[in-house]
């Protein structure tokens, strides 16, 4: 597969071209800069290093400094399988990420908030250095009043609270029908106490908040909402318990930054339609959830909104479909990978044209004099596009009609 990415991939041609080798061929970039994050450390990190060295290029991996075990354990382990002077680890912290950041690379590429996203970006400017920013923000999740909502609550409260909810695509905040609140937040209770057991403060598979900056802010976000489903806490062991808040609005403290955290708001709305007008008003953000059994509902919520992607019926599962590009847009981040699209991430797609030293005469008509003769000439050979997969094929039916004539003729 691999060296069918970096193949020549042909084009089509016009008449003014049409003896020539026309093509796109991919080359890499040269040195790129990978600033991985901290709550899916390998993942975030080695992903994008696996495209980069796929398209030829050298990596400086920069492993986050929040998740200093992981960090650790890379600096470690990645020498001993590639080579030290092409794929160094540096760690550190912020200062150690500030100098990298001086540097002249030729792709930078990161992992985290929009916030830290907006100054890689201006680091990066210094140097006119490309960015793949793989950014967050708030992801709503509307849920159809007609759809299974047991169904749907499972999944849900399985995308919100794994990992803690420390995942960028987890699903930020509910938008559904005051006449269906109740029984979501019930069927999100049945679904905590399904996966986490009654205590999921004791239970091995529930996670916790990666330090105690995080859970002071998760925990302030709360503040002034409704607690219908946990709100449970323990500072010394960052531990906040699966959390639901009820009758949440627009200005509530929680709506105004990403959550980051096992707290899922739900907010009222009439239908569909304010539920669009909800999510336009605000950032495009990394996903756009919906949960709903109408397919016209589901491709209305696709044509009338922005995000990097859309999920109908589940959660987080595109970011196990390699095909798919992952990555978001606006706000929450710019370009994507994963797959082929880590490749063309990480490529320089050239322009390529050969042309042979002969057939100087048709060339004729683009010197001076300009005569209104060679225009309606050269504007016919330049925008007459041809589709040499079309003609290939027009010319094996005429062989195959010649050679049935010949046949036919024999007998």
């Amino acid at each position: 597969i691999l060296a069918e990415w970096a193949a020549p991939r042909p084009v089509e041609k016009n008449l003014l071209t049409i003896a020539d080798n026309v093509y796109v061929q991919p080359e890499p970039l040269g040195v790129v800069l990978i600033i991985g994050a901290w709550n899916y450390p390998w993942a975030v990190t080695l992903q994008p290093l696996v495209g980069a060295i796929a398209a030829g290029n050298a990596a400086i991996i920069k492993p986050s400094e929040v998740s200093p075990n992981s960090a650790k354990v890379m600096e470690e382990l990645l020498p001993l399988y590639l080579d030290k002077d092409l794929y160094p680890v540096v760690t550190g912290g912020v200062s150690e990420t500030q100098e990298l950041l001086k540097q002249r690379f030729d792709h930078v590429f990161y992992t985290g908030s929009s916030a830290v996203g907006k100054l890689v970006m201006q680091a990066a400017a210094q140097h006119l250095t490309p960015v793949t920013l793989e950014l967050g923000g708030k992801s709503p999740c509307y849920i159809d009043k007609n759809c299974d909502l047991a169904v749907a609550c499972r999944r849900i409260t399985w995308g919100k609270f794994v990992n803690c909810g420390q995942t960028c695509i987890a699903p930020d905040y509910i938008l559904c029908e005051s006449s269906i609140q109740n029984q979501v937040v019930e069927e999100i209770r049945k679904s905590i106490k399904e996966f986490y057991t009654d205590n999921p403060k004791t239970f091995e598979d529930y996670g916790r908040i990666i330090n105690k900056r995080h859970f002071k802010r998760v925990m302030a976000l709360m503040e002034g909402s409704t607690v219908v489903i946990g709100g449970e806490s323990d500072e010394s062991e960052c531990y906040i318990a699966p959390t639901v808040l009820k009758d949440v609005t627009a200005e509530s403290r929680v709506m105004q930054e990403e959550i980051f955290g096992p707290v899922l708001p739900i907010i009222t709305v009439s239908g569909v339609d304010e539920a669009i007008q909800f999510i336009n008003e605000r950032e495009k953000p990394l996903v756009v959830y919906v949960f709903s059994p109408d397919n016209k509902l589901v491709r209305r919520v696709i044509a009338e909104t922005s995000s990097g992607a859309l999920l109908a019926n589940d959660c987080l599962v595109h970011f196990c479909v390699s095909a798919l590009p992952f990555g978001g847009v606006g706000n929450s981040g710019m370009g994507c990978y994963h797959g082929r699209h880590s490749f063309n991430q990480f490529s320089h797609l050239r322009s390529c044209l050969i042309k042979k030293l002969k057939l100087e005469s048709i060339n004729n008509m683009r010197y001076p004099p300009h005569t209104a003769s060679k225009m309606t000439w050269a504007r016919f050979l330049l925008l007459k596009q041809i589709n040499l997969g079309k003609l290939r094929r027009m010319a094996l039916l005429v062989a195959f009609a010649a050679l049935t004539a010949v046949i036919v003729q024999v007998r």
